[in-house]
């Protein structure tokens, strides 16, 4: 009797979603990304002062995000069978040594070392906050991704301002000071991993890792992990041409001040953060293909618009192109996981790695671009990417919406 009582109670700690876990997971990601985004923040700086070329720039971001890349699915699969509560803030330790050599780098070559340690500190951080997102998730997988990721997109939405109202008026060094906020992650994430060492381990229950009604055959599952990394190729390739050169764009094409450009970048990764907020819940309501299949080709006539319009109106596109890009991820990754139940480090490292890898690869082909035909021509070839999101219609339909499996 008492086994069953105690059995009873276990499970309905396991159904209860975790909203303390959930926010200091989100919190650490905010921190996490927070310095992470600053070297992207940096470049207008790092251009004139070390008389960078746009591909020396993609370069940059390419050693980050493909540090971050490689690592990820190989971090993913390592703790799925061997869970590391403390690797967290191990992580995140990873991107305080980054920071420091950021902060007193002299020559090009050290810089490309601190963007490498930034980079293999997402390849720890990602995987298995994730993970941790999923177990405290109750079964309401779609809003624990979007509070998990939301984090990160407030983290790079501030770095940009930081970065004007902090780093551009007192210099490289001053990243430094940012050194405070990663010993305050690391902190958090210490808690974390105690609750996930004692509790977190016991809400992988069927529940929470249940499969769909019939399990997906492996052809079915093959076309989908193609057709949804197609989309993350589609996504973080356009990404790319915002997140590392819109600044640049604006001051090249419309003459702002470094300090514009970057509060037009914040409003841009502000409406980021946005949609992925409100991504993952509207999935577990009507089903995750529909909200995957409308955020990649609903961005469409924006970004068609966005190369032709003013300052105006660029700053306006730039907020629906966030949002409804945004909206897609959660629900790639928690429709990945669906479709391999019990893999969900390897699924988030591979879905995280590969997305990082795609926007490091597109920052470095599209500065070789740039410095070769403008950017101009940029944003009117990336323009054309969403259409890639017509894949969507290949995506098998697993699951029911959490609507009609509550009723």
């Amino acid at each position: 009797m008492n086994d069953t009582v105690a059995r009873t109670h276990a499970a309905q700690a396991a159904s209860q979603t975790a909203f303390a876990v959930l926010a200091a997971i989100s919190f650490s990601h905010l921190l996490n990304d927070m310095m992470q985004s600053l070297l992207p923040a940096l470049y207008p700086m790092l251009k004139a002062h070390y008389d960078l070329s746009f591909g020396q720039i993609g370069a940059l971001t390419f050693t980050y995000q493909i540090t971050a890349s490689i690592l990820q699915p190989l971090v993913g699969r390592y703790t799925d069978g061997r869970p590391r509560p403390y690797s967290l803030s191990m992580g995140m330790g990873f991107t305080l040594c980054g920071l420091a050599l950021l902060a007193y780098a002299h020559t090009y070559a050290l810089l490309l070392g601190a963007a490498a340690l930034i980079g293999t500190g997402s390849s720890v951080f990602h995987p298995e906050s994730s993970r941790v997102a999923r177990m405290a998730s109750g079964g309401r997988h779609g809003l624990a991704q979007s509070v998990f990721q939301v984090g990160g997109n407030l983290g790079s939405s501030v770095g940009p301002l930081l970065a004007a109202f902090i780093v551009l008026p007192y210099g490289q060094s001053s990243v430094v000071w940012f050194s405070c906020a990663a010993l305050v992650g690391m902190f958090v994430l210490l808690q974390v991993g105690h609750w996930y060492r004692t509790h977190g381990l016991q809400r992988l229950t069927p529940r929470s890792v249940s499969a769909p009604e019939a399990a997906p055959t492996r052809k079915h599952v093959t076309v989908a992990i193609s057709v949804l990394l197609a989309l993350i190729f589609s996504k973080y390739f356009y990404l790319a041409s915002l997140t590392s050169y819109y600044t640049l764009y604006l001051i090249s094409r419309f003459h702002v001040s470094i300090q514009s450009a970057q509060i037009h970048l914040f409003v841009f990764l502000g409406s980021v953060a946005a949609g992925t907020l409100i991504g993952g819940p509207i999935g577990d309501r009507i089903g995750r293909k529909y909200v995957i299949w409308g955020s990649i080709v609903g961005v469409l006539p924006f970004t068609l618009l966005l190369p032709h319009a003013n300052l105006f109106w660029t700053g306006v596109l730039t907020v629906p192109i966030g949002m409804i890009l945004a909206s897609a991820f959660p629900a790639i990754i928690v429709y990945a996981q669906e479709l391999l139940p019990g893999r969900t480090g390897t699924v988030a490292g591979l879905f995280f790695g590969f997305a990082f890898g795609m926007g490091g690869i597109g920052a470095a082909v599209l500065g070789r671009l740039a410095d070769s035909a403008g950017i101009d021509l940029v944003y009117r070839l990336c323009a054309w990417l969403p259409v890639i999101g017509l894949l969507a219609g290949f995506l098998p339909d697993i699951g029911r919406p959490r609507r009609e499996a509550a009723q």
